[in-house]
């Protein structure tokens, strides 16, 4: 196989070997990579249903500014500033704005949505508890995976998974040698084992007392969905929501090389914006599409809010931005919205109450980047304030 990054060795050179991941995230190349992740990975589809449901409206161009470091800024200050790759505005159900300003970028492009694919892990825990296939959330770990017996999981519920609040591993530092989640990069690309990265994580405190951002929790809340409903992340999400939303095309997860090989639920599922953009119209509408409950209601409410004071809004510590909560892998923000968000700059916003919802792809040259998160929440504050007819200080 080989890469954009070093077409001309069949053999990558162990130096790029070590250094792949980083090569993979950087500009300009993420540009490529980002679009393009099944060229550079197994991976494992999640197909698109028979019907298909065009998405109503018109796409047109949307003459909104925003307030951001004492300037007034357009959406084309936005997607230059923040690498914007795809853009899609839906309000109310409809169409009413999309641009895709990525080289790569288009209506059919499948976009690397890394974190944000925790939100959809979320949907689908929602969905197994509906079946029956996951019987509570006070259900711990090792009542799925007895293989974590003995591990720093042993005592974590799923509802601690959720809630990014299990006790376990460091912050995620992803420029940082031998982190909890540069170790599951690595393992991910084929150095190592995913699961012995998890095994070997360390307690660094008390289940259920404190936030601490972690992708291994997500990895481990697919695996339980996996063990509970006898399918692979891909299977499930295809037989209970894709197959469902009628998509406009296939998803992928791309899945480690490292063996056995597995879905990263928290980071690896792929799709065109618009279809992102109908999981948020689920969300929007209280997981119903079109008469049918897809989400279960309950769910989408428990995704919305949450009245624990380590998970509100500014008091999530350090790895979390004091605007935002945690809510079900979700983060919340003030006035009832809520999005899933991605390293790089991938986010999924919903406000049900103005019936809105925003998916934006980039290619932040970092992976996290405080500034440009707060400027893009004040431009899809923004935008929501002028589709719902609010007060921008409503929403600013």
């Amino acid at each position: 196989m080989t890469s954009v990054i070093d077409q001309q060795h069949l053999q990558p050179s162990s130096s790029w070997w070590e250094r792949q991941g980083d090569l993979i995230m950087r500009r300009p190349f993420n540009e490529w990579t980002f679009t393009h992740m099944n060229w550079l990975l197994p991976t494992e589809r999640v197909a698109r249903g028979p019907v298909h449901r065009p998405l109503p409206g018109r796409a047109r161009p949307l003459d909104v500014t925003y307030t951001f470091g004492g300037a007034e800024l357009s959406l084309a200050d936005l997607h230059r500033r923040t690498f914007t790759t795809a853009f899609v505005v839906l309000h109310r159900g409809e169409l009413v704005h999309e641009s895709y300003p990525g080289a790569f970028a288009g209506p059919r492009a499948r976009f690397q949505l890394f974190s944000l694919s925790k939100s959809l892990t979320s949907m689908l825990v929602g969905i197994a508890l509906a079946d029956g296939a996951i019987g509570a959330l006070t259900d711990r770990v090792i009542d799925y995976r007895p293989d974590f017996a003995g591990t720093a999981y042993e005592s974590a519920t799923l509802a601690d998974l959720l809630a990014m609040s299990s006790g376990v591993g460091d912050i995620e530092q992803w420029d940082v040698p031998g982190t909890d989640i540069k170790r599951f990069e690595e393992a991910c690309l084929g150095r190592g084992s995913v699961e012995d990265v998890l095994r070997s994580a360390r307690r660094t405190g008390a289940p259920g007392e404190r936030f601490n951002y972690s992708t291994l929790d997500a990895q481990l809340i697919g695996w339980v969905l996996e063990a509970a409903t006898g399918r692979s992340l891909a299977r499930y999400a295809t037989d209970r929501l894709w197959s469902r939303i009628g998509a406009d095309r296939d998803a992928y997860y791309w899945l480690s090389r490292s063996r056995p090989r597995t879905a990263i639920g928290g980071g690896s599922f792929n799709a065109t914006a618009r279809d992102v953009a109908r999981l948020g119209l689920l969300m929007a509408h209280g997981g119903v599409l079109d008469g049918e409950q897809i989400v279960p209601r309950d769910w989408v409410a428990r995704s919305g809010v949450r009245d624990v004071a380590h998970l509100a809004i500014g008091a999530l510590g350090p790895s979390g931005y004091d605007h935002y909560g945690y809510a079900n892998q979700w983060w919340t923000l003030d006035g009832g919205a809520f999005t899933g968000l991605g390293v790089h700059g991938q986010y999924l916003f919903v406000d049900p109450a103005a019936d809105v919802v925003i998916v934006k792809c980039s290619a932040w040259p970092t992976e996290d980047d405080a500034e440009r998160d707060a400027e893009t929440v004040a431009a899809l504050r923004a935008i929501t304030a002028r589709l719902s007819g609010r007060s921008a200080s409503l929403v600013g």
